[in-house]
């Protein structure tokens, strides 16, 4: 049996799976608000009562909001603070006493969809995450890509190509820099470009249905939103050239970007012909935790 446990910031879920991946049992719970401490209670209390309630035990996958640094073994880049700078996998080990692996949520979910969901029969699969941010991560044979900085696939944190310096400059990102792509592509960010235009808040979810309703602004920003996104994957094609493409977050929701974006990135992708999938997920929102529990393969 084999444990994924998904650690957001509004709630805390294990799967338990067979070596099949059939669910054994899934569970939620509230994630302690601003507490270390009363976080790696919660997992260690979420993992003991479903080995209890399976009389198993088994390996364990955790996937975080952020990545283990290998330079200090602390957990950095978490939007869930309380986190950051504290040494959660070594800590974990100790409470559960047991080696566990950790992976962020973006490989955990590339991870997922290679392993037995949308890209299973794919050799390198690019996965994103296009929610409140805009997280990615590489899996080539049903591994995960690291990289030497831990930092493989963080495509979201560069500059939007073949664009003008003056639309980058109006781009602030969280990070401290000006033109990140995820501050185009993640639904915050086409969220707040919509704002810019019409000084209307409005979430991402209300603006798509503009345009089902035929709104022009929304409808024009989508159609941008669609080329910014096929500009920006066409430097993981000419880069990493993946078979598959998987979308996944808020934002892939939209129906239309499966058919428009591979139309739109043939003109930037350095090939006289793209045979990149770009496809929705198979496992939607389950896909981190699931990826957590494939860790140990």
């Amino acid at each position: 049996m084999r444990i994924g446990v998904d650690l957001g910031g509004t709630k805390i879920e294990v799967l338990a799976l067979d070596n099949s991946g059939d669910t054994l049992l899934r569970r939620r719970v509230s994630t302690p608000q601003d507490n270390y401490q009363a976080t790696l209670a919660c997992i260690q209390e979420i993992i003991s009562s479903t080995e209890a309630e399976l009389s198993c035990q088994a390996s364990i996958g955790i996937c975080t909001p952020g990545s283990i640094s290998p330079a200090t073994g602390v957990l950095r880049n978490s939007n869930s603070t309380c986190l950051n700078n504290q040494p959660l996998k070594q800590d974990l080990e100790q409470i559960l006493n047991r080696e566990i692996h950790i992976a962020n949520d973006a490989n955990c979910f590339t991870l997922s969809e290679a392993t037995d969901g949308a890209a299973k029969d794919a050799e390198v699969v690019f996965g994103v995450i296009i929610g409140t941010g805009c997280g990615a991560g590489i899996v080539i044979n049903k591994k995960i890509v690291d990289g030497s900085n831990a930092i493989a696939g963080e495509w979201g944190h560069n500059p939007l190509p073949y664009t003008t310096d003056n639309e980058l400059a109006t781009k602030h990102c969280w990070c401290g820099k000006y033109g990140c792509i995820e501050t185009f592509l993640s639904g915050t960010g086409f969220a707040k470009t919509y704002h810019s235009l019409t000084n209307i808040n409005k979430t991402s979810e209300q603006i798509i249905a503009d345009v089902c309703a035929g709104d022009t602004i929304a409808t024009e920003l989508l159609s941008n939103y669609q080329l910014n996104m096929a500009k920006s994957l066409s430097y993981i094609i000419n880069i990493l050239d993946p078979h598959v493409i998987v979308l996944g977050g808020g934002m892939s929701n939209i129906d239309s970007l499966y058919s428009t974006v591979p139309n739109l990135w043939q003109q930037y992708v350095f090939s006289d012909t793209v045979n990149t999938r770009l496809v929705a997920p198979s496992h939607g929102d389950s896909s981190g935790v699931r990826g957590a529990a494939w860790l140990w393969d």
